[in-house]
């Protein structure tokens, strides 16, 4: 039986993880890849997050990535590891993650002690992380933990972050959700990606956006207006819970009092990332 508030667990990880994402959004992480002879925004992105599994594949990435189009992907790798190392792109991106973060947060953040406390709550929590069946958090975890705190938070918070992200695809696949029917049913709740960031980002053409939208009217996940139905809104929460089952194990591990202090302190630095500017205003919503 839990000893943790209902939710504690998926509000700390909504906590942590823009913080580890806003890496990707920041043009340090552009400037750094581009230094190295890599320009292409998604090429960037797919050597970025994907080098912890080496020199992957497109099938490797498609699969452990699930909402980006097998095309876009191909298309990138394998090629990119002929122009850099999956272990300098694992390089250029904690650099990345260092500057932005440094940018956003302020020095007197990064060196506080409440950064230092941050980092060490949540390595607390990702001891309790499992590798089995979570291939994306399996091989971050095999990466060493950086010396300074603010890095070591951004490790641990990539951790927490794809541990749930490996669990969460396992509860897309049971619901019977394909990539892109996860994205518009993600959109329709009002707190996924905005379309044209989708279609923008992920390789999909809005003919194929339509059509996902199309299939989920049919199964009756949303109405002829593309909102959810009540069958929607009750599909999207039991993909929630299922995933906060599965992603239990780090929150149980560090205690109610552990993980309420490390929500707030999340919150805190993700407010001042936020108040920064370091997400794109229009990110997040239906239109």
């Amino acid at each position: 039986m839990s000893t943790l508030p209902p939710r504690a667990g998926r509000r700390c990880h909504n906590a942590l993880n823009p913080l580890h994402s806003c890496v990707y959004f920041s043009p340090d992480l552009g400037k750094e890849f581009a230094e190295l002879g890599v320009d292409d925004a998604s090429r960037v992105y797919f050597a970025a997050r994907g080098a912890a599994l080496g020199a992957a594949g497109a099938g490797t990435v498609t699969a452990t990535f699930y909402n980006f189009n097998h095309d876009l992907v191909a298309r990138h790798l394998p090629s990119v590891w002929s122009e850099i190392t999956p272990r300098a792109a694992l390089d250029a991106r904690l650099r990345a993650a260092d500057s932005t973060l440094r940018r956003v947060l302020g020095e007197e953040t990064v060196a506080s002690p409440e950064m230092a406390e941050a980092a060490g709550l949540a390595l607390r929590a990702a001891e309790a992380c499992t590798r089995h069946a979570r291939p994306l958090y399996a091989a971050h975890a095999d990466l060493p933990v950086p010396d300074e705190p603010h890095l070591a938070y951004w490790h641990a918070a990539t951790l927490l972050r794809e541990h749930r992200g490996d669990g969460h695809l396992a509860a897309l696949l049971s619901a019977g959700l394909d990539p892109l029917e996860a994205l518009v049913s993600h959109t329709a709740t009002g707190k996924g990606m905005a379309p044209r960031w989708i279609l923008a980002t992920r390789g999909w053409r809005r003919t194929d956006w339509d059509a996902a939208v199309e299939r989920l009217r049919e199964r009756g996940v949303l109405d002829a207006e593309g909102e959810l139905t009540g069958t929607g809104t009750a599909l999207r929460a039991e993909l929630e819970e299922a995933t906060d089952r599965m992603d239990a194990a780090p929150y149980e591990h560090l205690g109610a009092d552990g993980v309420a202090r490390l929500t707030e302190l999340g919150r805190g630095f993700l407010f001042a990332a936020a108040s920064a500017g370091a997400f794109p205003e229009d990110l997040v919503g239906k239109g």
